[in-house]
């Protein structure tokens, strides 16, 4: 008699309701998106079906308390926030409801958890540690233009996990010998001033953390750094394609692929607070060789023989 009662316990919720907050335009989170949604159709998930998908889009970082309030308001199975950006809000809203993360760049040195291992609470998910990829991004942007001696660190002080992320770099500039010169951008308006200060004090180039604004804002950024002739490394694929010069960081479409099995275990009646938090195991070295051209950089072999993408 407990056999049938065993397998209807391993039964997702019928008509599961996530509730997804977004940053940015939606258009501009598509391919993270059908990610997500690839992965939850491939454990056996159907919008419309069997589970909905409530999408919900901030246009600034303002606005994500609301979206969250909403979403506790409704009652959702689980609010689905990629960053630790949607994650600050989410937690504030409701300390009951499951919360599934995809890319957060420092669970633990942000408080959002306890520990990788049992992260208590009602949050879990997926992690790229920015700690360790921040310092890994400067001494890539050091290889690929030795000659620069002083580097800008533009860093979003509206992203929780940019704080500590800031200290890890600090911590690797006297072992690389350059001297760092950070400068925070909260939003997009802050962009001219940012880079202003960049070139007033003088530095060969610069490292951007990171983010959901800078992701969504990569185009600009791209342009800026052509303007102001720096070469650049971000954290985003993304940002190279649209014109940065090079970048290094997590596969985050595999990132978001993989946070579906979150959200089916928790639906099948796992706990956030006993699902260890897994981390990116796919890394990417992504150079756009016409950017390189334009700013008369020449990559040394070392660089391009790791490079994961190049953009000819």
């Amino acid at each position: 008699m407990a056999w049938p009662i065993i397998v209807r316990a391993q039964q997702p919720k019928a008509n599961a309701h996530v509730g997804y907050s977004g940053l940015g335009p939606a258009s501009s989170q598509a391919g993270f998106v059908e990610a997500l949604r690839t992965g939850l159709r491939e454990l056996g998930y159907i919008e419309g079906k069997n589970i909905v998908i409530d999408f919900r889009w901030a246009q600034t970082i303002e606005e994500l308390a609301a979206l969250a309030a909403e979403f506790a308001r409704l009652n959702v199975d689980i609010i689905f926030t990629p960053s630790s950006t949607q994650v600050e809000p989410a937690q504030h809203a409701t300390r009951s409801i499951p919360i599934v993360f995809a890319v957060h760049a420092d669970p633990v040195g942000t408080g959002h958890v306890a520990s990788l291992a049992r992260p208590g609470g009602n949050t879990t998910g997926l992690s790229m540690l920015l700690t360790d990829l921040g310092p890994k991004e400067l001494q890539l942007l050091k290889e690929a233009v030795p000659h620069v001696v002083r580097i800008g660190v533009l860093w979003n002080p509206t992203t929780p996990s940019h704080a500590p992320a800031l200290i890890a770099v600090k911590a690797s500039r006297e072992k690389l010998k350059v001297d760092l010169v950070t400068v925070a951008a909260g939003s997009a308006d802050d962009f001219d001033v940012a880079f202003q200060t960049m070139v007033r004090d003088s530095v060969g180039g610069f490292l951007v953390l990171a983010s959901p604004l800078f992701y969504v804002q990569r185009a600009r950024l791209a342009d800026l750094a052509l303007k102001h002739r720096l070469p650049s490394m971000f954290g985003l694929k993304a940002n190279v394609e649209a014109g940065g010069l090079m970048s290094y960081g997590a596969d985050l479409p595999d990132l978001y692929r993989r946070a579906a099995t979150y959200i089916d275990k928790i639906l099948k009646g796992a706990k956030p607070a006993d699902l260890p938090i897994e981390q990116a195991s796919k890394y990417e070295l992504a150079v756009n060789l016409n950017t390189a051209k334009a700013l008369d950089v020449s990559f040394p072999p070392s660089i391009l023989a790791r490079a994961d993408v190049v953009i000819e």
